[in-house]
């Protein structure tokens, strides 16, 4: 096709849907393209060749036509197909949010190759067993830092303090020492021990990650500070979000 090129690429499909009666399109998040949609033509049918590569959540190799416009996808293979996620609606919430921040975030065509080995690591975590909502808490703290609003862990946000007795504010966007705590009436409580897990959650190298056990209570701790700055800070308003939250209510 005139202006079009042949293009080759590692990656995920993050995002799909249904087009006509047969076809699909397919966002692929790629280590060398970043975000990429493709028309996978006829992948609905069950004999088609593209059927299985194009299924969400599943990452290979694809081959497809490029231009100016959404690209055509020609050929594709398997590498990945994350059976575990697949087969448990819990990891499929997970995945899910996860999947759509980062169609949010990103840029069509722009490479983000951390991201995307983040991205691939997190899936082979959520897969082999890791506790879905400890990566996850990393994931969204690695998003903020990548979004430029990470909040001051390190010391208090508006004295420079640095203590053990600290309160969140979502105003401030920090820690605030006892000195400071008047600057925000709707400041909320947050341990010492939540205020080092999320300072490690932003220095940890994800591909590196060891076990980690954290108490259901400093769980839920960390989840209402990150919910509550997300929902503040980032302009990201998720339908899957709504969805996690339910399933997490069920279990």
């Amino acid at each position: 096709m005139v202006g079009e090129l042949l293009a080759k690429c590692e990656g995920i499909v993050i995002r799909a849907i249904d087009y006509g009666e047969t076809s699909k399109i397919i966002t692929v998040f790629s280590k060398e393209l970043g975000k990429t949609s493709l028309m996978a033509r006829g992948a609905k049918k069950p004999v088609s060749k593209l059927a299985s590569v194009s299924q969400i959540f599943t990452q290979g190799h694809y081959l497809f036509h490029i231009g100016s416009g959404m690209g055509t996808l020609q050929q594709g293979e398997i590498t990945q197909h994350f059976r575990a996620i697949h087969e448990d609606i819990v990891l499929l919430a997970y995945v899910t949010y996860i999947a759509e921040c980062i169609d949010r975030i990103t840029i069509e065509r722009q490479p983000n190759v951390p991201l995307y080995e983040s991205c691939l690591q997190i899936f082979h975590y959520l897969a082999e067993g890791y506790d879905p909502e400890v990566i996850l808490q990393i994931f969204e703290v690695k998003m903020i830092s990548l979004l430029g609003i990470a909040p001051e862990l390190s010391q208090c946000v508006n004295c420079g303090e640095v203590s053990t007795h600290y309160a969140f504010s979502m105003q401030e966007g920090g820690l605030l020492c006892r000195k400071c705590l008047w600057i925000d009436p709707h400041k909320i409580s947050i341990s010492q021990k939540a205020i080092k897990l999320l300072r490690l959650f932003q220095m940890i190298d994800i591909s590196r990650l060891g076990e980690i056990s954290i108490s259901v209570e400093t769980k839920n701790e960390i989840r209402i500070v990150l919910d509550l700055y997300l929902e503040k800070n980032s302009g990201l308003y998720l339908k899957s979000k709504k969805f996690l939250r339910q399933v997490h209510q069920l279990q």
